[in-house]
């Protein structure tokens, strides 16, 4: 007998009627905060694209080591947007095993991925260190406001922002324009010095020819949902970093970044080669 599905809030504002990218990429990681027009999206894509599955995990964990990298190199603020519903591991509860003194804010424009956060914080005691705002990622002023707004991030004092796995969903602006990256070279300027800007993108650049094709028609479907997504290559993903310096390795694959700091419990994750991985991804810091 198959157990309950747990509770799933609906806020005022939450489109039901459309998949959201967020809410699925909870069901893919094995989440519960997705509704039943999501789950059929997800299970459709995961049939015809079962790569997909191992790709978003591979990117989570990504998340997780990063964390823990910038933690034991003195990052104590972390600045998530995109975050989506809190599942298999989020930025605080990463950074609070490394460090008892880290702060996280979350931010996200879907009212469901924003509902969760809060409820996993106040079930955890936690809002005292750690909030969550519901903001747009193409709004930087606003966003950053919001968040100093907050009073648990100290825009003076080095930030971690994160970008994971959210630019290559960023809607265009009111005149059609992809202004995702304008919006990241204000965050730039907005950054403290000592800050890092971690970034992850999808990317069918370099990858072998059948994904290739399985990551267009994959795209092809989330061009009839509410998200579309844009698949950048390399170079125009590395544009987003501006002139600030990477982090050793540089950009990389996801599963190439940094492994030793894999949690003692992290799930492997294998691929044939590191490019199925699909996702491109770089740490650069801010002197």
């Amino acid at each position: 007998m198959s157990q309950p599905r747990p509770e799933v809030f609906s806020p005022e504002g939450a489109d039901l009627e459309h998949p959201n990218v967020a809410r699925v990429y909870d069901y893919y990681l094995g989440g519960s905060a997705n509704y039943a027009i999501d789950r059929l999206f997800a299970e459709k894509a995961l049939e015809r694209y079962p790569f997909v599955r191992p790709a978003a995990m591979a990117n989570r964990l990504f998340l997780h080591r990063v964390v823990r990298y910038l933690a034991k190199r003195g990052i104590r603020q972390f600045v998530d947007i995109g975050s989506g519903v809190p599942t298999m591991g989020s930025t605080h509860q990463v950074a609070d095993e490394i460090v008892p003194d880290a702060r996280c804010v979350y931010i996200d424009n879907e009212s469901v991925a924003v509902a969760h956060s809060r409820i996993l914080l106040e079930r955890e005691e936690v809002t005292d260190k750690h909030a969550v705002v519901q903001a747009d990622l193409r709004e930087p002023d606003l966003l950053w406001s919001e968040v100093g707004r907050t009073g648990v991030i100290d825009l003076d004092q080095p930030v971690a922002l994160l970008l994971i796995a959210v630019l290559h969903v960023t809607q265009p602006g009111p005149d059609g324009q992809d202004i995702g990256p304008q919006a990241v070279a204000r965050y730039r300027d907005l950054l403290p010095s000592g800050s890092y800007l971690v970034i992850t993108h999808g990317t069918d650049d370099d990858v072998p020819e059948h994904r290739k094709r399985e990551m267009a028609e994959f795209g092809k479907m989330y061009d009839q949902s509410a998200t579309p997504v844009l698949w950048r290559p390399h170079a125009e993903i590395e544009e987003f970093f501006g002139d600030l310096p990477l982090v050793e390795p540089g950009a990389t694959w996801t599963p190439l970044w940094h492994p030793e700091e894999s949690g003692a419990n992290a799930p492997e994750i294998e691929f044939d080669t590191p490019n199925e991985s699909v996702v491109w991804a770089g740490v650069a810091h801010k002197p």
